[in-house]
């Protein structure tokens, strides 16, 4: 099937796993996010943009994982007022160039 080759090549399942591990052990360590995020005991955005500078910092792709997993956690739980998903503004496009922009020139 097209769908599993495209996503043997395109997608971690270690990176999944890791990041489910790590939602488990977060679970017991500081209690359910609905508590801590939900009622905005703790903010997603804040400790993702924190991870992502030491990822920059330090290279270490575990922060890469808890990255990943604040994004979740502020999908379910955002912060910001009148959040919403519309996958058609696509508000951003990709910084550089890829492959399917050079095949076009």
């Amino acid at each position: 099937m097209e769908l599993e080759r495209i996503v043997k090549s395109e997608y971690s399942e270690e990176f999944d796993r890791l990041r489910k591990n790590r939602m488990a052990t977060s679970y017991f360590k500081y209690g359910p996010i609905k508590t801590n995020y939900g009622e905005g005991l703790i903010s997603a955005l804040e400790n993702l943009e924190i991870r992502l500078k030491k990822y920059r910092e330090t290279g270490n792709k575990e922060f890469l994982v808890d990255i990943a997993n604040f994004a979740m956690i502020e999908y379910l739980y955002p912060s910001l007022e009148n959040t919403y998903f519309d996958s058609e503004s696509h508000g951003t496009g990709l910084k550089g160039t890829t492959i399917k922009d050079l095949e076009n020139l």
